[in-house]
């Protein structure tokens, strides 16, 4: 029998039960009933329980459906103009929000909320260095194949494995040569990407889900243009991406299109992951083709972001997205950060999270104590949670200071989603230096399941990327 992750309701209880109490709802009478028919609490790493649960199928969606009425007493919109409203820092732009569809309707021009991504006040295209975009595509892949092996296993696992190959603090990929045979057995390699991903068969760049979404985001751009819907992302999933490559929240979303239901109830309906990592990697890109201009970067995030995610999810999305516009730009970490955090809603969880991340950053010597405070406060979150892992990323690029190499070491050592945090630090940092350090290049052809990208240079992906800038 096929135990499908991520999807199956008696899988996804424990989790929106968890979910409740990060985001201050009182379920426990649900919670018990669900415990005293003997359903289970979430898993802390696996996708799927044994094929026995079934038997709870029913009463799993019945219960999915009564948590759902129960509405999160915490001050965390996700409408984009309650966004907007509750951000005092955010960005100025020449435009106000403008529903994209009354926006194609009225046939004005198709330049998202802010009208103008990608430009200045003067209404001239900002063009970056066409290093920092290369460096930026550079950044993350590199990133992402750092954390991949280890992908799965915790901050301790990580450091034995790194210390007994001689390669602690992490300065180079990681290995199986010189492992010794009770370290590995302890703390196996992620399976699916130990084969392509050591220093010993890294050959090109392999596929990865934080490799796919960038690829996604341009794709939805130089089809749809700058006036792209979130219905527009959608159909382009159903399109292009298998459902196999999907998880967590996006696999529930893609569930829920083929159920018929329709953005952004996709991002609420059964999906206990709508404030999971998901959207965080998908929206580097359109940072990217709106150079110094985050507000359009957010803009064009949330609309990719709500076919999944609400409140932190969509947030995280939003913050990583503005980091990566004032990337290409910026002379400083500080200044990046600084333009994340801008269009975050400051009483958020995840702007609070960021906030004390950097704190920690800027007060401590030695980031080993840095990841220890974060854990201390968000241990308690599943390893790809949006809030832990923005606040890694955000304590990585304070505490490294642009060192490409401390930044996405960093990033891996933390211990949660290695690939992921790993691939979003890289890529600002990449930009940032407008490349990456030799022994971070990959050979440059990526691969990938998504039609038309298997085996394309990075190169031409930055020249794509520069050209919908001008777009």
């Amino acid at each position: 029998m096929i135990r499908l992750t991520w999807a199956q309701p008696e899988d996804l209880v424990g989790h929106e039960l968890r979910q409740a109490a990060e985001d201050g709802r009182d379920v426990r009478e649900i919670a018990a009933r669900w415990h005293a028919a003997g359903g289970h609490d979430a898993p802390p790493r696996a996708g799927a329980s044994e094929a026995g649960a079934r038997r709870l199928r029913r009463l799993a969606e019945e219960l999915l459906d009564e948590l759902a009425t129960l509405e999160s007493p915490l001050d965390e919109p996700t409408e984009l103009a309650d966004i907007i409203a509750s951000c005092p820092s955010w960005p100025g732009h020449s435009a106000g929000v403008f529903p994209q569809r009354e926006q194609r309707a009225a046939g004005r021009p198709e330049g998202g909320a802010g009208g103008v991504g990608g430009r200045s006040g003067t209404g001239r295209a900002v063009r970056p260095d066409s290093a920092r975009v290369l460096g930026a595509w550079r950044g993350r892949a590199a990133g992402c194949v750092l954390g991949k092996p280890v992908e799965k296993i915790p901050r301790e696992g990580i450091r034995q494995i790194a210390e007994a190959t001689g390669n602690w603090p992490i300065r180079g990929w990681f290995t199986a040569v010189g492992l010794p045979a009770e370290i590995g057995e302890r703390w196996p390699w992620n399976r699916r990407s130990a084969v392509n991903s050591l220093a010993e068969n890294i050959d090109g760049i392999p596929e990865d889900d934080d490799l796919n979404y960038p690829l996604l985001a341009l794709s939805v751009l130089e089809r749809r243009g700058r006036g792209f819907t979130t219905d527009d992302v959608a159909q382009l999933w159903l399109d292009e991406l298998p459902a196999g490559r999907t998880f967590t929240a996006e696999r529930v979303a893609y569930r829920n299109l083929l159920a018929g239901i329709e953005p952004p109830e996709t991002a609420t309906y059964r999906n206990p992951f709508r404030e999971w990592i998901g959207a965080l990697i998908r929206t580097d890109l359109y940072g990217w083709v709106n150079p110094r201009d985050p507000a359009t970067a957010a803009e064009y995030a949330w609309r990719d972001a709500r076919l999944t995610h609400t409140a932190n999810g969509v947030y995280g999305a939003m913050f990583v997205a503005a980091m990566c516009a004032q990337s290409l730009v910026a002379t400083s970490v500080k200044e990046v950060v600084e333009a994340g955090l801008s269009v975050v809603p400051p009483r958020s969880r995840l702007a609070l999270a960021v906030r004390q991340a950097v704190e920690d950053a800027s007060a401590l010597a030695d980031f080993e104590q840095v990841i220890d405070r974060l854990h201390e406060r968000h241990g308690d979150l599943h390893w790809v949670h949006t809030i832990n892992n923005a606040a890694l990323v955000a304590a990585t690029l304070v505490h490294a200071q642009g060192d490409f190499t401390a930044s996405i070491a960093g990033a891996v050592a933390g211990g949660w989603d290695t690939d992921s945090a790993g691939a979003t630090v890289g890529s600002v940092v990449g930009a940032l230096n407008g490349g990456v350090p030799e022994r971070w290049r990959l050979r440059d052809s990526l691969a990938t399941s998504l039609t038309g990208f298997d085996g394309m240079a990075l190169g031409e992906l930055a020249e794509r990327t520069e050209r919908m800038m001008e777009s």
